[in-house]
């Protein structure tokens, strides 16, 4: 569970870091604050991730057959997913929802436009 924890926290540091210098440029271009430049950055990459993630999660349990672009196959071959596929669909959604979800609050936290307490 350490080990979990410490990459959870890795990953939400490189997003939330990543995030931010972007958006600090961005918003120091604009005008806007540091705090309102920091919140709507890290609003829109939370919602992006919560996006991605619904998506991920919905995928049914039906996959392409063989490699390359299926898309202009004219053959459209499926099969079903294996348990660890299934598996792996269902920890991406849900790991992406929870980044977006902290994102958010992160960017909640930063707003200045509304006090939290």
């Amino acid at each position: 569970m350490a080990a979990a924890a410490r990459r959870f926290g890795l990953m939400l540091l490189v997003l939330g870091v990543g995030t931010a210098i972007p958006s600090l440029l961005i918003g120091l271009l604009a005008g806007a604050s540091v705090s309102r430049a920091l919140s709507l950055g890290w609003y829109i990459v939370g919602c992006i991730l919560l996006i991605g993630g619904f998506f991920v999660g919905n995928r049914g349990p039906a996959r392409p057959q063989g490699e390359g672009w299926a898309i202009f196959s004219l053959k459209r071959w499926t099969r079903w997913a294996t348990p660890e596929e299934q598996r792996e669909s269902i920890s991406l959604s849900a790991l992406l929802v929870i980044l977006g979800f902290v994102l958010i609050l992160c960017g909640a936290a930063v707003d200045s436009r509304n006090q939290l307490i």
